[in-house]
Formats: structure tokens, C-alpha cells, sequence
């Protein structure tokens, strides 16, 4: 995770936590329009770092 993190500072010039929080609101937009995948975008965003805390849901 922390190398998307990082990905997204230097291309997007974002900071560290708003890079979190963009993974945070990609992984919440997939996983409302595909819920079927809800589990494996959990596993690959969610596990690596960024916090189900900031899950506005």
C-alpha cells in the first residue's frame, strides 16, 4: 500500500494523507457499484494500510 501511497504523491502531487483518503474514497466507489467484489477490494486496499476509519459508510 504505502507504494500506491507513494505513486500518488509524486504523480498526483498529493500528500500522504490525501493519497490515503483518494484510495480510501476508490475503494468505497468500486465496492458500492460492484458490491460483489466488496471482500477483494477490502483485501487489496484496505489491508494495506489505509483505515476503514475514514469509511464514510
Amino acid at each position: 500500500m504505502q507504494e500506491l501511497i507513494q505513486k500518488l504523491q509524486a504523480e498526483a502531487g498529493l500528500t500522504e494523507q490525501q493519497a490515503q483518503q483518494a484510495i480510501v474514497s476508490i475503494a468505497n466507489f468500486v465496492k458500492e457499484k460492484f458490491p460483489m467484489l466488496g471482500g477483494a477490494v477490502d483485501q487489496i486496499f484496505m489491508a494495506g494500510g489505509a483505515s476503514q476509519d475514514q469509511d464514510p459508510a
